[in-house]
């Protein structure tokens, strides 16, 4: 008997895109036109083929982190940048906005700083625009509304982490910086909610002015592709024009200085109300403040796997309202770079967290240490293999 021929399977047509005319950057997903060479988002040449070859082609790249100190608050931001110190892995670079008498203070300190190489720092002036400086200086805050210029004043900086003062890392700084790859093609910063339990939130009760989704945003710790800031044009309520950034602050102020309680913040809250797909919204791990725990805890993620950035609004690292906020802060600022971080650290913050479970956050005490235990754990574990 003959063989049989199997049939001749028809060649795999290849299939209709409707997409056609257009490449998506493997680094940073956005859409690009086909005539277009490089990303008009990352700058990364059309053909880059994944994200981790990128990164393994810049394996010393920066992670930027700026914050604004005005007033009394030079202790508390050099113990957050301590707190960024200890257990990030990548270089740092911090941009610190102060006013001009806090400038030497900062030097002196952050000089003795036993890091020369993985970490550097740029000392600025607080700036507003001339023609307005007075408006946005009485904003909220002394210099709180600087944080909304960052991205017309550090024009070469493509991606950053602003932080307020009373933040405390306790994971590596690398791990929210992460989040920068999981921007989709229209996302350009991250926050996290303002609330997560609608029944105390602030923004649904109060709020005089549109805000973010359910509970709105909170700014104290924002992560920002500032390349895509710079190049958006924002839908807004004051004009069918788009507006780019650097149009659309003053305005904003002008339309809504009389119904914003929470300054800068508030105007954040607008701008991401009527450009919602512009927003990456991180869990409450990353930005948990005594809101989470002070009428019974309503972070679950922070149940399950640990605080990962303590956010100490309303002062509480310097009162006794919320002693666990404290302790936390207390044995930060007085751990001493190169100290065993079990035994100086670790230990002695669980002892004194032991002391605050007549408090609220206190009978929750153990996710204040939940993950800076497994950080430390990491961190060891990276030094024995000689990284």
């Amino acid at each position: 008997m003959g063989d049989k021929k199997s049939p001749t399977r028809p060649k795999r047509q290849p299939k209709p895109s409707s997409d056609e005319g257009y490449w998506d950057c493997s680094v940073c997903t956005f859409r690009n036109s086909a005539e277009a060479f490089k990303c008009l988002m990352c700058d990364v040449r059309k053909g880059t083929s994944t994200r981790y070859d990128y990164m393994k082609t810049h394996p010393s790249e920066k992670m930027h982190l700026a914050v604004v100190a005005c007033g009394e608050r030079l202790e508390e931001t050099v113990t957050m940048l301590r707190s960024a110190i200890i257990f990030s892995i990548k270089p740092l670079h911090f941009h610190i906005f102060a006013e001009d008498q806090l400038h030497e203070s900062f030097k002196d300190i952050l000089d003795e700083f036993p890091y020369e190489g993985r970490v550097n720092y740029t000392l600025y002036p607080i700036t507003f625009p001339s023609e307005s400086a007075a408006e946005w200086k009485k904003l909220f805050k002394p210099c709180a509304s600087q944080r909304l210029f960052l991205p017309l004043i550090l024009k070469n900086v493509d991606s950053l982490l602003y932080v307020d003062t009373d933040i405390l890392f306790l994971r590596p700084v690398d791990d929210i910086w992460a989040f920068l790859r999981k921007f989709n093609s229209t996302q350009i910063a991250a926050m996290a909610p303002e609330h997560e339990e609608p029944r105390i939130g602030w923004y649904n009760r109060f709020a005089r002015h549109p805000y973010y989704g359910v509970t709105g945003i909170n700014s104290g710790v924002m992560l920002m592709n500032m390349t895509r800031i710079r190049r958006k044009y924002f839908k807004n309520d004051m004009t069918p024009v788009r507006l780019q950034w650097g149009e659309i602050l003053m305005p904003l102020l002008k339309k809504y200085k009389l119904n914003i309680t929470w300054g800068d913040q508030d105007l954040l809250n607008i701008m991401f109300f009527h450009n919602p797909e512009s927003l990456y919204v991180f869990p409450c791990q990353w930005n948990y403040r005594p809101d989470h725990c002070i009428y019974g805890s309503n972070c679950k993620a922070a149940e399950e796997e640990g605080i990962f950035i303590l956010h100490g609004n309303r002062g509480v690292y310097h009162d006794d309202k919320q002693p666990t906020f404290r302790a936390v802060y207390e044995a930060i600022k007085n751990y001493s770079f190169g100290d065993d971080l079990v035994h100086s650290l670790l230990q002695p913050l669980e002892q004194e967290l032991q002391k605050t479970t007549h408090t609220y956050c206190g009978r929750v005490y153990k996710v204040f240490i939940k993950q800076l235990t497994k950080s430390i754990r990491d961190l060891y574990a990276r030094r024995s293999k000689g990284r």
